[in-house]
């Protein structure tokens, strides 16, 4: 079998079902995911139509330049619905408090939401983030809205995409069934706990929380379009099981493979092969 993680940056996406774009650093990546939301936003803004996104907590940079955009530029986003992907929970099941350092819901608040000028800022019950009380309601409130614009996701180390992890080890799962899971709770796998750590707490896996809410497999294939973006190291070998590799619950965002409108946007250096040599 072909180790697709050898595949050379300039041979990414070439023949693969999934659209490849390299953009040259994390500032462009950052700009073409905002730009990409507002050119969706003021084409439906004319129209009359409302957006709606499902929205990742990383990458994170494009938010702040979202909003300084649309102030500059007056651009209202009183028409757009976000589903925020998911959200830690505590150890009874609970969002935990939106003013911890680890809360989606805060980082959202303080780093995208709060930046709007107030008549141009979206709704607050346009706000949406998966309830461990009622993960059924995400699925009503996307039909309400005539179905998702825009699926924004990062890939986890293991292929996650939101927090849908792979199965674990033992646990039978086929192609369809995987592919089809709602909105749900679940346990947060050993990879996503130690790499989160490394990102956020400085390898203190110790209180990255074990319990997620994610939106499900079934919810974001159900998007119009799907847009993947990858901007750290670490993620050199997955991208390419993402794009490359074979469609599998245990690649969880190989799936966007099957999906008519799907593409994936890195940087160059998460486009070079991933290194093999001792430190």
């Amino acid at each position: 079998m072909e180790d697709v993680t050898r595949i050379e940056a300039a041979d990414l996406g070439e023949g693969a079902s999934v659209r490849v774009e390299i953009l040259e650093t994390n500032e462009d990546l950052y700009h073409d995911m905002a730009r990409t939301m507002l050119n969706k936003l003021t084409a439906n803004n004319v129209e009359g139509y409302p957006t709606a996104f499902i929205l990742p907590v990383g990458p994170v940079g494009q938010y702040r330049r979202l909003a300084r955009i649309c102030n500059l530029e007056r651009i209202s986003l009183r028409n757009m619905v976000s589903f925020n992907m998911d959200e830690y929970l505590d150890d009874d099941g609970n969002w935990l408090p939106a003013d911890h350092p680890l809360s989606f819901r805060g980082h959202m608040q303080r780093n995208f939401l709060d930046l709007f000028d107030p008549t141009l800022a979206p709704a607050p019950e346009n706000i949406i983030f998966p309830d461990p009380r009622d993960p059924d309601a995400i699925q009503q409130r996307i039909d309400d809205v005539a179905g998702i614009d825009i699926c924004y996701g990062g890939i986890g180390i293991n292929g996650h995409v939101a927090f849908n992890e792979p199965p674990e080890p033992g646990e039978v799962v086929s192609v369809e069934e995987f592919g089809s899971r709602p909105t749900r709770v679940l346990e947060l796998s050993r990879e996503t706990r130690l790499i989160n750590s490394v990102t956020v707490a400085d390898g203190n896996r110790e209180i990255i929380p074990t319990l997620a809410i994610t939106i499900g497999m079934k919810e974001i294939l159900a998007s119009k379009e799907i847009r993947l973006y990858a901007n750290r190291e670490w993620q050199r070998a997955i991208v390419r099981r993402v794009v490359h590799g074979p469609v599998t619950p245990a690649v969880p965002c190989s799936y966007v493979q099957q999906h008519p409108r799907a593409s994936l946007t890195l940087t160059e250096f998460v486009a070079q092969p991933p290194r093999r040599r001792l430190a």
